[in-house]
């Protein structure tokens, strides 16, 4: 009997609706964990529901349709639900099992920030020595199709592989979209992705998304735009109040 390739296997899914898009600011509105064993198999869905104790932008609101009354009346306390979702991450980590996570380095920075503002932790402190296996739709599908022209949002994405994206921009809809997704590029490119264990194909995404920013960087800076992009991935570190990466012997006049 033949070795299941990764997109065959166990697969968990993670997507979250927000205040906004800024990764150290915004804050967590609804959460979603999706598991399936396998293809076909049944789904489990969880979800959450967050009071951010900030007021929810018009422009968020227009986006995901979660109102400032809905999470008064519903949702609970980010103390209490970026905990659970940290835990919940974890549990999978050390299951073995791949998350899978639409452009992560924005869901997986936001969910860090909100436990270092919350509940003074971090995404790693939670994982401790669980290592999380991270599948990036967005990444795998710029790395075997990088010359496609046109936009790589999840809609985008879903239409172009064929899956049905039902209820846009509610995370346990856009959870359960992408898992399909990136089965359905492992199955198209099996040859140049199917062959790695989830661990490399970790590490191969790492050094593919800093490929593909350093290509879009030097765009942005032919075009004369001032637009800096991130390469880290799946996780942007935390930076010095200056902007700068903490380095040892690094001093920043501005964080006095």
């Amino acid at each position: 009997m033949r070795n299941l390739h990764w997109y065959e296997g166990p697969l968990a899914s993670f997507d979250t609706e927000t205040t906004g898009v800024d990764v150290e600011q915004d804050r967590v509105v609804s959460a979603a964990l999706v598991l399936q064993p396998a293809p076909d198999a049944p789904v489990e869905r969880l979800t959450w529901l967050v009071d951010p104790g900030v007021p929810i932008p018009e422009g968020a609101r227009a986006v995901h349709g979660i109102t400032d009354e809905q999470v008064r009346a519903h949702g609970r306390s980010p103390v209490v639900v970026t905990a659970e979702i940290a835990r919940a991450l974890a549990e999978q980590a050390r299951a073995g099992v791949p998350l899978v996570v639409m452009n992560a380095p924005y869901d997986l920075t936001l969910l860090d920030r909100e436990l270092r503002r919350h509940r003074q932790s971090s995404l790693a402190a939670v994982l401790a020595d669980a290592e999380l296996l991270v599948v990036d739709p967005r990444v795998l599908d710029k790395h075997v199709d990088r010359y496609r022209k046109g936009r790589r949002t999840l809609t985008d994405l879903c239409a172009h592989y064929g899956i049905a994206l039902a209820d846009a921009h509610d995370a346990c809809a856009d959870a359960w979209a992408a898992l399909q997704l990136v089965r359905a590029v492992g199955r198209r490119y099996s040859t140049a992705l199917g062959e790695f264990s989830t661990a490399e194909l970790h590490l191969r995404q790492a050094r593919w998304h800093a490929a593909q920013a350093r290509g879009l960087q030097d765009w942005f800076d032919r075009s004369g735009t001032p637009e800096q992009v991130d390469r880290s991935w799946p996780l942007r570190p935390v930076r010095c109040v200056c902007g700068a990466l903490p380095s040892v012997g690094h001093s920043c006049e501005s964080a006095a």
